[in-house]
């Protein structure tokens, strides 16, 4: 009758360790999978800033290259007139 609960206990050691292992491993593939998750949140955000910044300097750009061409149009005329007024005179 001794060597049964000694039986029965080395029987719950394995099944316990055997659930510990299965436990550990299934906790590691979760673990696994989200750093793998917080991987591709963390591109898709760099992704999403370059983007951005990309969209803010091209309408800067534009603008900037919307006031060139202005400046350029006054300009022009400016001196147009300035030089039509002293061939004129």
């Amino acid at each position: 009758m001794a060597a049964r609960p000694a039986r029965v206990r080395t029987e719950r050691m394995r099944r316990s360790s055997a659930e510990f292992d299965e436990l550990l491993a299934q906790q590691m593939v979760e673990e696994r999978q989200r750093a793998e998750r917080l991987r591709r949140e963390a591109a898709a955000r760099s992704r999403a800033r370059r983007r951005e910044k990309t969209r803010k300097r091209g309408t800067l750009r534009f603008l900037f290259l919307i006031t060139s061409i202005i400046a350029t149009a006054v300009i022009v005329t400016i001196v147009m007139f300035q030089v039509l007024s002293a061939v004129m005179s």
